[in-house]
């Protein structure tokens, strides 16, 4: 059977650059970063020079780098850390209906402890309305949390403009920018960030590490706590091996960027082309505002579990959604966010596209969807033709 992998905003393999220089520190390379003899020297060695190569990929300096277990760590130390920080001056903090769970839970657990909320609504796109943001702040105002891009639909948000926003108001700025950093140009100063998550395993990195950039002068409480690790930000022995191979994988995407963009853009407005003749489409998200590699759909009169099935069985990996709420029956919060209904939403399908996929992978999906989307309906109640 064919295998077609097209879920890439859930995770990347591990690009085999990547892993060849991680090897040496699965390995032979086995010290302690805190340790002071030439085993760990040696590691500590490696980390300060990823850490360098990742800051310099993304315009901060090796200082405002902290590395993390991945991007939910990074998003939760980001707000957590930033209210704790600053509780005693205000205890509002701005976000937008369309987040990921990480930031999501992470503000409603705030919310149980007193911190009041907004959640901005979006458009149809998925935009947030940067009207609508300035609006909300207050006095007690000392967090907005604003995603960079969205995983699900793939709409880019006006960040640069936000963080314009949020420096006139002197209010931290933290974006999650899991699903750009590589595949957009990112430059913190440039997008007026104060904090930043990323993640390896988005970028054909290793799954368990990630960052969190933290401008300089920010104040941020602490979450882990025990050993001195990352400048007392976040405890813990370091992830030596998923360090070095998350830097490599930044400096990789960043420097075939382009190239890569060009050829996932051309597949995905391929694959848009060729859904387009499937009847009762509807096609999510924006299509001027979008990462490169994202398309997202729902089919009426069809539940997107069975539809993920079918595909599954024909060899096609996909999603209906986030890769952190599968396991929920629930339609989703951003399809519902801009304006599905919920029977609309349960028939959604996410195909992201990575550097390794093929036109005729694409043609191969589009010609397996058109058979299951037309067996299904024929198989519903609800629909008439």
């Amino acid at each position: 059977m064919k295998q077609v992998y097209f879920d890439h905003a859930a995770t990347t393999p591990v690009d085999p650059r990547v892993f060849a220089e991680m090897k040496p520190y699965l390995t032979e390379k086995l010290g302690n970063p805190s340790s002071i003899y030439a085993y760990g020297r040696e590691a500590r060695k490696a980390i300060d020079d990823a850490r360098e190569i990742i800051a310099n990929c993304i315009g901060a300096t090796a200082q405002e780098i902290v590395f993390t277990s991945g991007g939910t760590e990074s998003d939760n130390l980001a707000i957590k850390g930033v209210a704790l920080a600053l509780k005693d001056k205000g205890r509002h903090i701005i976000t937008s209906a369309i987040e990921h769970h990480a930031v999501l839970d992470s503000v409603k657990f705030l919310e149980k402890h007193g911190f009041k909320v907004t959640y901005l609504p979006v458009d149809s796109e998925g935009m947030v309305d940067v009207k609508d943001l300035e609006n909300a702040i207050t006095d007690e105002t000392i967090l907005i949390t604003i995603m960079h891009a969205n995983n699900e639909i793939g709409t880019i948000q006006p960040i640069k403009e936000i963080g314009e926003i949020a420096k006139k108001h002197n209010i931290v700025f933290h974006s999650d920018a899991v699903q750009t950093v590589g595949v957009l140009p990112i430059d913190v100063n440039e997008l007026n960030v104060d904090l930043l998550t990323f993640s390896a395993h988005k970028l054909y990195g290793p799954k368990g590490v990630g960052a969190l950039y933290v401008r300089k002068g920010v104040r941020l409480g602490t979450l882990i706590h025990g050993g001195g690790q990352e400048r007392k930000r976040r405890a813990g022995t370091e992830n030596v091996a998923g360090i070095v191979g998350f830097a490599k994988a930044v400096e990789l995407a960043v420097a075939e960027q382009k190239e890569v963009n060009q050829k996932v853009q051309e597949l995905r407005e391929r694959l848009f082309k060729g859904l387009e003749s499937i009847p009762h489409i509807r096609f999510n998200g924006s299509r001027t505002h979008r990462l490169p590699n994202n398309v997202n759909v729902c089919f009426e009169f069809i539940e997107g579990e069975s539809l993920l099935l079918n595909l599954d069985m024909n060899g096609i990996a996909a999603s209906s959604g986030s890769a952190c709420t599968s396991g929920s029956l629930d339609p989703s919060h951003v399809l519902l966010a801009i304006g599905l209904s919920h029977e609309i939403a349960h028939g959604s399908l996410r195909l992201t596209l990575g550097k390794e996929n093929t036109a005729e992978e694409v043609d191969y999906v589009v010609e397996k969807l058109e058979e299951i989307v037309q067996r299904l309906r024929d198989m519903s109640p609800l629909y008439n033709g």
